[in-house]
């Protein structure tokens, strides 16, 4: 019984785990925004790095229902007020109110996860499969 329920929360899980990393990126500037929209799953990469001395983590969104990157011209720093990845669950629970306008939510859509970052530059996607990896750090073992 408890594997059903443990796959039954894995994305959930893997969604609270990625959104507790990201909330140590708070002040970190977006370094790189990678964007393949032909491959066979979609994908979108942003590298965001506080600098030499804290690891650079990397988000890793693909099968993508929504995305929205607003970045404004002559644009000198990427920095990073605010990031979050929130857990979209499948029907009939409910989602932010936000989210609304950017998916279409019907019995068959599987549960999502959405990643918001404020800043300069704005990132808003919505996608079924997500990954965020941390850098190894150069501190002493």
């Amino acid at each position: 019984m408890t594997g059903k329920i443990d796959a039954r929360d894995a994305f959930k899980n893997r969604c609270t785990n990625a959104a507790r990393t990201l909330a140590s990126c708070f002040g970190y500037s977006i370094s790189c925004i990678a964007f393949d929209a032909f491959a066979e799953e979609d994908s979108l990469e942003i590298t965001v790095r506080e600098g030499p001395r804290q690891p650079g983590v990397i988000v890793s969104l693909a099968n993508h229902h929504h995305v929205s990157i607003v970045k404004p011209p002559q644009i000198a720093d990427s920095f990073i007020d605010e990031i979050s990845l929130i857990h979209l669950p499948v029907l009939p629970h409910l989602w932010p109110a936000e989210v609304a306008d950017r998916v279409w939510r019907s019995d068959e859509l599987c549960e999502l996860a959405w990643l918001r970052i404020a800043g300069p530059v704005e990132v808003d996607a919505v996608a079924s499969i997500v990954t965020v990896y941390t850098a190894m750090s150069d501190e002493r073992a």
